[in-house]
């Protein structure tokens, strides 16, 4: 079963009372089997943010060539909070700019999460972050050549690094309580999305929805990588839900989760003074994602 109500209509019906009810009742059902995943997400990145963030803010300082390598196996961690900490190194110096394209491109926020619970959902995930891995290392690595070329492959400390959990979860303590707090905000929010999304689908209709999309177009990548860069779990979400169905091709998927850095984005663009850089980090995440993108959707 998908997160996606299988049933689908097509007509005004969805919109009656029984209709809603129907939806909101498979949505909480399938949103539901995302709770374990969820939480044990959580529980990793706060363990790893929290508990032992020097370690990896004294890897990555390190790392010296291996930081493509290091950024693109972290970024593979459900949810962007990797995304949003190498932001930060990089507005600080401390990582280069082809390690945070390499986490940036490997960030996958809930997709795994999502995969977990359908029909062959190892195969998918393993499929995902194996294609996602890949494209990281690569472009990452050509990005990494380039600055050493360049001569900007320079590394400085910095003790002003942007704090970025603005929920207040870093004064509760420990790790079980912060997990919790952003499982249930982060259900919630797949709750009401999922329901959002089944209405749509609905009222529009698979085929129709498909027909937007581009479905079956070469164009269909750039669409997705366009989408990928919503700020937040909003995009990954619904592109995951696309492709569960069939209106999304993995190219696509692949294209739009590449953008999908989640709010990693938004802390580079926190720095107003670097704005022209960052619009050129989004030029290079948009060509690092379609490319990729329409050679699988081709191929595949």
């Amino acid at each position: 079963m998908t997160l996606l109500h299988s049933h689908i209509h097509t007509d005004l019906s969805a919109f009656s009372f029984e209709g809603i009810a129907d939806t909101v009742l498979h949505s909480l059902i399938d949103t539901s089997k995302v709770l374990p995943f969820l939480f044990l997400a959580f529980l990793v990145i706060e363990f790893l943010e929290h508990k032992a963030q020097d370690k990896v803010k004294h890897l990555f300082t390190r790392a010296g060539s291996l930081g493509p390598f290091i950024g693109t196996l972290l970024g593979c961690i459900p949810q962007c909070g990797f995304s949003v900490m190498s932001a930060n190194l990089y507005s600080s110096g401390i990582i280069t700019l082809g390690t945070l394209i390499a986490v940036f491109l490997s960030t996958s926020d809930e997709t795994v999460i999502l995969l977990a619970t359908v029909e062959n959902g190892s195969y998918e995930i393993a499929r995902l972050l194996i294609t996602k891995i890949i494209i990281a290392l690569i472009f990452g690595y050509i990005i990494y050549i380039i600055e050493r070329k360049n001569h900007k492959c320079h590394h400085h400390h910095s003790h002003d690094l942007c704090e970025h959990d603005h929920c207040g979860c870093h004064e509760h303590g420990g790790v079980i309580k912060p997990a919790f707090i952003h499982t249930v905000k982060v259900f919630g929010f797949l709750l009401l999305f999922t329901i959002a999304v089944d209405l749509l689908v609905s009222f529009i209709g698979t085929e129709r929805l498909s027909h937007l999309l581009l479905s079956e177009s070469v164009f269909q990548p750039f669409l997705s990588a366009i989408i990928g860069f919503i700020p937040n779990c909003a995009s990954s979400v619904l592109l995951t839900h696309l492709y569960i169905e069939g209106t999304l091709s993995f190219g696509a998927l692949i294209a739009g989760l590449c953008t999908n850095a989640g709010a990693g984005m938004l802390i580079l663009f926190r720095d107003k003074a670097k704005f022209e850089e960052n619009i050129k980090i989004v030029g290079i995440m948009y060509l690092c994602a379609v490319i990729p993108g329409i050679i699988l959707h081709l191929f595949l």
